[in-house]
């Protein structure tokens, strides 16, 4: 799974800048600015990963279940977890 990670800790400031950061186009490990937040694109994770970070107390889940999109909240980071797959260029 690709992620791309949105710092912010800002929920409703993360919400209004969701759609954009999807449309932005991002390189592997680089970092842009969107509406002022700093987006980074991290590259791939294994499913691991992603399952770890479920278990784990202080994160939150949300599924944007039309998509296939796992979005995690720990701290001040918002984690996009994309299926490699949805973003293939032909």
């Amino acid at each position: 799974m690709k992620c791309i990670s949105v710092y912010t800790s800002d929920f409703e400031l993360f919400s209004d800048i969701y759609e954009k950061v999807l449309e932005t186009p991002l390189q592997e490990n680089e970092e842009k600015q969107v509406e002022g937040v700093v987006v980074t694109e991290s590259g791939s994770v294994p499913e691991n990963y992603l399952s770890r970070m479920k278990q784990r107390p202080e994160v939150v889940v949300m599924k944007v279940k039309d998509k296939d999109i796992t979005i995690l909240q720990h701290r001040d980071v918002f984690e996009i977890f994309i299926p490699e797959t949805e973003n293939m260029v032909h």
